[in-house]
């Protein structure tokens, strides 16, 4: 499929960047970045050519605007939301942008012509592995109100592909983790939070007893994914899971890290567990092989190892950086609370 013009939602957040970048990369003519700033951020792509990347500050949900911005898109590349932790203290505003904007976005995008839709989803909608590794027919019993936005959001992309034969995809993504990820505010995430806390000498902290497991992926990877679900004739009308087809327990994550970051006498405390937390998450990646090509490049320590150069490259110390951390970032009150430092 030929690409001249794209529209990402959500292209200044951490994934959505990484696929502008791999666009430009690729010559696409024409890119526009949809982003309200809530969890993205204009330097994620302030340094890409201008003459190619168009930055517009806006919400998904202003459908005019929305409409007007889609005109001669080839693509549609969805990947805005709000996420986990946010669900937990705004569960109708989460369900809102998730599931309520998707089914909009889904309708402009179908009344303008936009030749092809992909809803990048979530392995949340999963929740807690029944069997593994998970394929894409696993059940779909999400744990939180995220999880159920994105599942919802999922069912409208493919209510769109069944009832009206317009071309979409479903993409799920397990845990990404990589340059510009989040460690900030009610966004961050396990990855950076645990690397930084054992980059600057202070403790890590794991939430339950640490035998959760996860499946890994470099964002990297995770893009190349998406940007082939936008171009493989045999992804439309599918659903395809996103992951490494690795899983680890967050204790050995922490391990891990330590190992990278050569503090292996960093100290690991254990608290309580995150509300609507998921124990394991294991992924399934024959299909994403078969349908894309879609083979993951990065191991987890490779990644690991990208991402603690990453922020030490920054000029900002680890220190600093978690100036900006909340520990038990689903809190109500969203006040930082330090545990152990």
């Amino acid at each position: 499929m030929q690409i001249n013009k794209v529209l990402i939602t959500g292209g200044a957040g951490f994934i959505g960047s990484e696929l502008v970048r791999q666009l430009v990369a690729k010559g696409t003519k024409q890119i526009i970045v949809v982003d309200n700033l809530v969890n993205g951020q204009r330097k994620n792509i302030e340094s890409l050519p201008t003459d190619q990347v168009q930055l517009v500050v806006a919400d998904i949900r202003d459908s005019q605007q929305m409409a007007d911005l889609m005109s001669g898109v080839d693509i549609v590349f969805h990947l805005a939301c709000l996420g986990v932790r946010h669900s937990i203290h705004s569960p109708h505003e989460n369900h809102d942008v998730n599931a309520t904007g998707t089914l909009q976005l889904l309708s402009t995008a179908k009344a303008i012509g936009v030749h092809r839709f992909v809803y990048v989803s979530s392995s949340e909608v999963y929740g807690t592995a029944r069997s593994v590794p998970m394929i894409e027919e696993h059940p779909t019993f999400p744990m939180t109100v995220y999880g159920a936005s994105k599942l919802a959001g999922e069912c409208y992309t493919r209510a769109f592909y069944e009832t009206y034969g317009y071309p979409t995809v479903v993409v799920r993504p397990f845990n990404s983790y990589g340059p510009r990820c989040h460690h900030e505010g009610d966004s961050g995430e396990v990855i950076p939070k645990l690397l930084l806390r054992c980059m600057a000498g202070k403790p890590m902290i794991i939430f339950g007893d640490g035998t959760q497991t996860r499946d890994f992926t470099y964002v990297s990877d995770t893009a190349r994914g998406i940007l082939m679900a936008g171009v493989a004739d045999l992804a439309v009308g599918k659903t395809i899971n996103l992951g490494s087809g690795f899983e680890i327990t967050i204790n050995d994550l922490a391990k891990e890290i330590s190992s990278i970051v050569s503090h292996q006498d960093t100290v690991i405390i254990h608290d309580d567990p995150r509300p609507g937390d998921v124990l394991r998450l294991y992924a399934e990646t024959t299909k994403a092989n078969n349908l894309l090509g879609f083979d993951p490049k990065v191991t987890l320590r490779e990644g690991l190892t990208k991402l603690k150069d990453w922020y030490l490259s920054l000029g900002e110390s680890p220190e600093i950086l978690l100036q900006h951390e909340i520990v038990r970032n689903w809190d109500l009150k969203g006040v930082k609370q330090s545990v152990g430092g």
